[in-house]
């Protein structure tokens, strides 16, 4: 049967799913809504469209839920008049977002001093935590560690974010850099984008100007083992039943040497694929390289959302753990060899950074 066009990207569905997010005029509704884009999301991921693409027009609908949440939410409360922005961290931040995620946000604004900042910070509070649970009525879990712009910790004045960076970068501690995993992947989604951008610019410069800590990075970056035998076939686990974590030892990777490969030559994007194609030729890779770089994190993401999309139709929650035995021959020798860039990433960052 000839590719069909419409079948790999249901534009007619979109489009109604546009006109549903601009309609979206009460609080109350957005749940349904979301269950709504949940189907279509789902629809998508079934029609034959790369994981790179998928995962890009996933996050970008729930980019436009969020932003009408916020919105409506921002109507309810008396906000301080003064610039302020909704981050979007993590994968929501780097437009990879599949069908298992959490919130991960924070909130920006501007004060001219600390007790400004926190007098701000207690106005802001009550609107961010109720975004945070509509979000979740939504369907986008409250994350567990808490890093959401209800928390006082993460609703901060410029001021404030600029010292919190500054410190990690200069004091890499283990949370440090697992904090860095997260929040160095900002990106602005609703509000005075200018606030987060020039957070952005003061984060490259501070991190291309500390090998130090991209060197801890990298060493930390390495340690996920990539599921590849000596022989390099894919290990999944054998009887434990498990399964291969294809986020935690497969898409991760990626991300993790992509992360440092922009902060290493101050590259703006901080979606991967952007990352890899913009970063990746000035940390030495080829171009040949980079494609077979970026087509191999594309794969691991289909696979990833297949295989949710399978969990999710059995009843079950949608895991992380995929069974080689769970797929086709040809999706086992695409893994393979994505698995094999993975591995060569983690290689490039041991000669960079000399591990």
């Amino acid at each position: 049967m000839p590719f069909s066009t419409e079948r790999a990207f249901p534009c007619k569905q979109l489009a109604s799913t546009e006109i549903a997010l601009n309609a979206l005029a009460d609080l109350a509704s957005a749940p349904a809504l979301a269950s709504q884009l949940t189907g279509f999301a789902h629809r998508l991921a079934k029609s034959g469209l790369g994981g790179e693409a998928a995962t890009r027009i996933i996050s970008g609908l729930n980019d436009r839920l969020t932003a009408r949440i916020i919105e409506l939410c921002a109507r309810k409360h008396r906000l301080p008049t003064v610039s302020w922005c909704w981050l979007a961290l993590g994968s929501e931040g780097r437009h990879e977002q599949t069908f298992v995620t959490d919130q991960d946000n924070g909130l920006i604004f501007s004060a001219t001093d600390r007790q400004e900042a926190e007098a701000l910070r207690a106005l802001f509070l009550p609107f961010a935590n109720e975004v945070n649970q509509h979000l979740a009525n939504c369907g986008f879990k409250l994350c567990s560690g808490q890093i959401m712009a209800g928390n006082p910790a993460w609703c901060l004045s410029h001021d404030e974010w600029k010292s919190q960076f500054m410190d990690w970068v200069r004091h890499p501690e283990p949370t440090a850099l697992l904090n860095a995993s997260i929040f160095f992947d900002l990106r602005p989604l609703y509000g005075d984008h200018t606030l987060a951008e020039n957070l952005r610019t003061l984060l490259l410069s501070m991190t291309s100007d500390t090998p130090a800590f991209l060197h801890l990075m990298a060493a930390n970056a390495v340690q996920a083992m990539v599921p590849l035998s000596f022989l390099g076939e894919v290990s999944d686990g054998g009887k434990s039943g498990d399964g291969i974590d294809l986020k935690k030892y497969g898409s991760r990777i990626f991300v993790d040497a992509a992360r440092i490969f922009a902060l290493a030559t101050r590259t703006r994007p901080v979606n991967t694929s952007e990352r890899l194609l913009e970063a990746g030729a000035g940390c030495g890779l080829t171009r040949e390289e980079l494609a077979a770089v970026n087509a191999a994190f594309g794969h691991i993401l289909r696979l990833r959302l297949e295989h949710q999309l399978g969990e999710i139709a059995a009843g079950h929650e949608a895991g992380l753990g995929i069974k080689m035995a769970s797929l086709h021959d040809i999706d086992k020798a695409i893994l393979r060899e994505s698995l094999k860039q993975a591995r060569r990433l983690q290689q490039r960052l041991k000669l960079n950074y000399a591990l």
